[in-house]
């Protein structure tokens, strides 16, 4: 019953995140927001949204492991798994603007996050604060760049657009509604199914969650990063990742925090996996300049995804 759980637990992950994210670019649409904030705010948190409920429902439910191996997990899943597959399939052009704003904004939190768990060992509810208010200030400072540059891909969504600008309010309700409740039932299930099957495994909980979960929550940006090379679309926005690895942690941990303190049960979260993170998110930046300027292809894809394989390896040993 456990596999059942988790495999129906990351298919209404999947419909939910989906239904989540067309709810939100079409109401971005009904707004007149720019498509560089739709991307980088609107569909970022979209598909955190996942993340946040898995985390919060393990908080709640006393398994703060699975809430920080999964934020820890899909971090690296989204940079390493993502985007190595996704520049695998297609080479992808990195935004001049990505090496001066956004990346060092992820590894800045990323590297918070990391001073404030290694402090005392919990996540406590004023550093969950601090996340949201530094959430914000950084979600200010982006929209005020966004208003004073130009996208440069203005064809880029012209799939979506031509699907989702003429979208009705009623449309864009039920679409939210069926979105949140798969969401909802799905991390549920998703974190009672991989309990249970840590539990007949013998495998930590953290394990499963910085693996199975961290993959399943990570669905939607996989799932739409690769559909995008597959159809040869090069102006796949590097930023849109970034942006959903600075939502991770900035808005679901900060508000499962928030709600809850989250414990650091295993070490390995502190001796290992957090070093993971921080060098997936240091090694973009060697990836991005050399030797090729401003560009991720195949063979720097093979290395992020053949890291992410050695990382899964070692996270079952």
């Amino acid at each position: 019953m456990s596999v059942f759980y988790i495999l129906i637990g990351l298919t209404l992950l999947v419909v939910g995140g989906e239904f989540l994210v067309r709810s939100s670019v079409g109401l971005s649409f009904k707004l007149n927001l720019s498509k560089m904030v739709i991307g980088l705010t609107v569909v970022s948190f979209a598909t955190s949204v996942p993340e946040l409920l898995v985390s919060l429902q393990a908080a709640l439910n006393g398994f703060s492991d699975i809430a920080l191996g999964n934020v820890i997990g899909s971090n690296i899943a989204n940079i390493a798994l993502v985007l190595g597959l996704t520049a695998i399939i297609s080479t992808l052009g990195i935004d001049s603007d990505f090496f001066r704003f956004n990346w060092p904004v992820m590894v800045l939190f990323s590297l918070g996050l990391y001073l404030a768990l290694v402090n005392d060992g919990v996540l406590s509810k004023l550093e969950g604060f601090i996340m949201l208010f530094s959430l914000v200030v950084y979600l200010i400072l982006l929209i005020r760049r966004a208003r004073k540059s130009r996208p440069t891909e203005e064809g880029q969504n012209d799939e979506i657009d031509a699907g989702l600008s003429k979208t009705s309010y009623f449309k864009i309700v039920v679409w939210l509604l069926i979105g949140a409740t798969a969401l909802y039932f799905g991390s549920e299930w998703l974190v009672l199914g991989a309990t249970d099957l840590a539990t007949s495994l013998g495998v930590s909980d953290y394990a499963i969650s910085v693996t199975v979960i961290a993959i399943g929550t990570s669905v939607p940006e996989l799932a739409a990063s690769l559909i995008a090379a597959l159809k040869k679309e090069k102006a796949i926005s590097l930023g849109n990742l970034i942006g959903s690895n600075i939502f991770n942690i900035a808005s679901v941990l900060g508000l499962t925090a928030l709600i809850t303190p989250i414990q650091v049960v295993d070490d390995r979260i502190l001796d290992t996996n957090m070093f993971w993170l921080l060098g997936f998110a240091i090694v973009l930046l060697p990836l991005g300049f050399l030797p090729l300027r401003m560009e991720l292809n195949r063979w720097k894809g093979l290395i992020l995804f053949a890291a992410y394989c050695v990382f899964i390896g070692l996270a079952f040993s």
